[in-house]
């Protein structure tokens, strides 16, 4: 048995083979790691410990080192020679330990820790020997030639032994004690008051000049919003209206928004130095008067001059007045409808029922779309109580047809009542506990090595415009490696959500979240918390349902990571004895839009190795609903009365690559086996893995299914081929855990058809341009855009310049842990854009963040910046570089 001492112990091993006795002496040793302390925030003891991150540590960590937690400890090096040393004084085994040893002779060839199937009392130490017939399948062997096998076993039995101590050494011991509290406070108020030197400014200079044409693809600016304000308001024939209070009966300005030019004129300008497109607007007005929704195209900016009707250019179609989202204007009418016809005919009811009054609100939460058919616009409209995170506050009232209904039966007694219970206030996002001390943070101690101009960002390889639009959000533009393009669009289009309930205002719920403005709900990110504290922070211009366009401050950040882990790295062991590897540091331009109850956080990272990535993670609060008879249906009770409801996350994102030049193929490739007779043993047979290639050659073809086998390589390429004969390409390497698709059934399916497939490719079209519409989440049975429509005609897409749509998302089933936020581990998808055979080799060797050492140059700075970072004038004091990784290697010898 393992008995912990508080100050002192004395123990010994025991070792009780089967087939020989024999005693070795040495204590436990072993490292025990708690989370909590100051720098890494880790405390080791043990083995392994640091003493500088213990010295600096200012607050305890939680908890206490466990005694115990040894048994798991491997051995130690004196342990290791203890083994080896008894096992070569049992003569019976003849047993070597020289490498040259032969495979007819015995063979100690591993030593390693068993832990024990029996809890805390012993651990076994095993070892195992090589006999003439090959590797005993136990502990060693106890005789030559292979014969039966056995276990050596090691317990440690430790006793405890306490030490006395007089009142003198009391004194001493407190006195030292004292004295490195004092030591320590005086090295923290130091060290805190340090002033280093960092660099303002990035030591060296970008790659690259910033792109002047990329301002093509800019948002619009404060001032050309207001421009395009006062020149629709000159239109005195379309007599429109910016206030916010606007009627659903008068016209209304909804919504100014760049309009990005013909893809084909963009690339004239920025590869043929031909004239910048025209700059233009899209306006969004809504008529009330006629019962008509307008889109306007106005420009040139600045100064617009001329504006044109491009509604039925774009859509094919009058867009009804029924289609368009609620507006603020609108809201305010609903709102003082619910205080007029609800709260205050209602007042009993909700106070002897939920506790509401004056001081204790309820909130009005509607769903969507509205309506069970086009031209509809009813709404069931759930309460919640006007608490921290009031998405999980359900009130349970929303079932009856009319005020006057509940009344008459509240009062007959018809209605099972509820008794109001206290309001908890359980979805505060307020600490629990007090902030004792700063986590890890993001340190450039020579500067950022990016450069962000207006709105082009330059980092290392890479370049690329940017653009945050008020209905689809993030997109970025002309996205160049080495200064070739690889991508001439990414862009986030579409976040949508099915919910499942037996209650009404949950159980036909299907959110679009572009109809509301994915990029209209960006609002400022909070250094430290949503980017690191030192990344660049932009600031964005929108005008969605305002009466003036809005600046929203820092609302995108773009920094570079470290991702804690190589991007490569190889130890060469056997031969030409070596170690090469580079840091994992990407950059990552990023926003995060609190669309009502969820808060997605958008990232496109670009890797040094020509990779470029565009996922989401979900947080937030989940939607719910009050727990009835038949709810457990839909998802898990997650508080008093609570239900968390099941529902769908699916995201679509436009990827316009162009892989060396706008004539491309989409290839897909995998593997199967086949049996094959062997050619250098033709009468052997084997099943051997081969590569199995095909290029689609239409539209429907390359419509990939949800629930169906898809290859899992699947590629945007071209006719240009590498150094060695391998087609140019970029893969798409989509990883999703998204639930099922609305069955093609329902009518309001087409909508969100886009939905249906992981991946499609169709071919390029100025009049397809995104996967959904500010109007399909009002008017989901007859949508405007309906993007099974682009590949019905079935385009060819071979040698053509190709659009890939691409759907990730996730499953969420909520359960208590979503209490009271959504965390964004492991809820998100996206898409990883990866060179395949794009290079001739992997590009990121040419990066300077590559280290290489060999033996006897472990210190070098040639080739390792790192040996040299105790040297920099800024930033976290660090040990010295050390490499000692050389001793261990195998060796052929004696």
């Amino acid at each position: 048995m393992l008995s912990p001492c508080l100050l002192s112990s004395c123990s010994d091993w025991f070792i009780s083979p089967l087939c020989t006795d024999g005693r070795a002496v040495r204590g436990l040793s072993g490292l025990s790691a708690l989370w909590g302390s100051r720098g890494g925030r880790t405390a080791v003891g043990g083995a392994g410990g640091h003493p500088r991150a213990r010295t600096r540590s200012v607050h305890a960590p939680k908890g206490k080192h466990e005694a115990r937690s040894r048994v798991f400890a491997d051995l130690s090096r004196d342990e290791y020679a203890q083994v080896q040393d008894y096992m070569l004084r049992q003569k019976e085994l003849n047993i070597s330990t020289r490498q040259s040893t032969r495979p007819d002779d015995n063979f100690l060839f591993l030593i390693d820790l068993r832990p024990s199937l029996h809890g805390w009392e012993s651990s076994e130490r095993t070892v195992r020997t090589i006999s003439p017939v090959g590797v005993t399948g136990g502990s060693y062997s106890c005789g030559r030639g292979g014969g039966r096998t056995s276990r050596l076993w090691l317990r440690a039995s430790v006793c405890c032994c306490r030490l006395k101590m007089n009142s003198l050494l009391k004194w001493a011991v407190g006195l030292l004690v004292l004295f490195s509290v004092l030591l320590n406070l005086a090295l923290i108020v130091g060290y805190s008051r340090r002033t280093p030197t960092c660099a303002t400014r990035s030591v060296h200079a970008p790659k690259g000049k910033h792109e002047a044409r990329s301002r093509v693809f800019a948002d619009l600016s404060r001032d050309e919003y207001a421009q395009v304000q006062d020149y629709m308001l000159r239109q005195k024939e379309l007599n429109i209206s910016t206030r916010q209070s606007t009627r659903p009966d008068e016209n209304f300005l909804f919504l100014i928004d760049l309009r990005v030019p013909a893809k084909s004129e963009v690339l004239a300008h920025l590869d043929a130095h031909g004239p910048a497109p025209r700059r233009e607007a899209t306006v969004v007005v809504f008529h009330g008067s006629t019962g008509f929704i307008k889109e306007y195209v106005v420009g040139p900016l600045p100064k617009p001059s001329d504006h044109r009707d491009v509604t039925a250019q774009d859509y094919k179609a009058e867009l009804p007045l029924s289609a368009r989202p609620v507006t603020i204007g609108e809201y305010i009418l609903i709102f003082k409808l619910l205080e007029q016809r609800v709260f205050l005919p209602l007042a009993k009811v909700l106070h002897e029922s939920f506790g509401a009054d004056h001081k204790h609100r309820l909130n009005a939460f509607e769903q969507m779309p509205r309506g069970v058919r086009s031209g509809e616009r009813k709404t069931w409209i759930s309460f919640f109580r006007d608490q921290s995170g009031m998405y999980i506050q359900p009130a349970g009232f929303e079932y009856f047809e009319s005020v006057n209904a509940l009344l008459d039966a509240y009062r007959a007694g018809s209605v099972q009542k509820l008794s109001a219970s206290p309001w908890e206030d359980y979805g505060s996002l307020k600490p629990r506990s007090r902030p004792l001390q700063v986590g890890p943070q993001l340190v450039s101690p020579e500067g950022p090595r990016y450069s962000v101009s207006h709105n082009h960002v330059l980092y290392m390889d890479w370049s690329f415009a940017f653009g945050l639009s008020s209905l689809t959000g993030m997109r970025v533009f002309d996205v160049r490696f080495k200064d070739e393009r690889v991508l001439y669009e990414l862009s986030v289009q579409e976040a949508m959500s099915v919910y499942g309930s037996v209650t009404p205002g949950m159980g036909m719920t299907k959110f679009l979240d572009s109809s509301i403005g994915i990029g209209r709900f960006a609002h400022e990110l909070v250094r430290g918390v949503d980017c690191p504290y030192e990344a660049t922070y932009v600031d964005t211009y929108r005008y969605i349902d305002v009466a003036e366009a809005g600046r929203y401050r820092n609302s995108i950040c773009v920094f570079e990571l470290s991702l804690g882990q190589p991007l490569r790295r190889h130890f060469a062991d056997f031969f030409s004895h070596s170690y090469g590897g580079m840091v994992n540091s990407a950059l990552v331009f990023r926003t995060i839009t609190a669309i009502g109850n969820y808060d997605y956080m958008w990232d496109f990272i670009f890797y040094q190795s020509g990779a470029v990535e565009a996922k989401v993670h979900a947080t937030g609060y989940i939607s719910s609903s009050f727990l009835v008879a038949g709810s457990l249906k839909h998802g898990h009770q997650v508080a008093h009365n609570v239900l968390g409801n099941i529902h769908t996350h699916f995201i679509n994102f436009k990827v316009d690559l162009d892989v060396a030049g706008v004539k491309n193929m989409f290839q897909t490739k995998d593997m199967e086996f086949r049996n094959v007779s062997l050619p250098w043993m033709p009468e052997h047979h084997a099943m051997v893995p081969h590569l199995v290639e095909k290029t689609l050659s239409c539209e429907q073809e390359a419509a990939l299914r949800h629930g169906t086998k898809i290859p899992r390589y699947l590629h945007v390429s071209s006719n240009q081929t590498n150094r060695w004969g391998h087609a140019r390409s970029y893969r798409l390497q989509v990883y999703s855990f998204n639930g099922d698709h609305l069955p093609e059934s329902e009518p309001e399916e087409r909508s969100i058809s886009w939905a249906r497939y992981k991946v499609s490719i169709t071919k390029h079209k100025e009049q397809e341009r995104t996967s959904s519409s500010l109007y399909n989440q009002n008017d989901m049975w007859s949508p405007v855009v309906d993007f099974s429509s682009f590949i019905h005609d079935n385009e060819s897409i071979v040698n053509e310049d190709l659009v890939a749509w691409v759907t990730a998302g996730f499953l969420h089933i909520p359960h208590s842990e979503d209490i009271p936020n959504t965390v964004t581990v492991g809820n998100g998808g996206g898409v990883l854009l990866r060179p395949h055979n794009y290079f001739d080799m992997d590009p990121s060797i040419e990066s300077p963040d590559s280290v290489y050492l060999s033996p006897g140059s472990e210190s070098s700075c040639e080739s390792n910046r790192m040996a040299c970072a105790e040297q920099e004038s800024c930033g976290p004091q660090r040990p010295a570089f050390s490499y000692h990784g050389f001793e261990g290697v195998m060796k052929f010898e004696d």
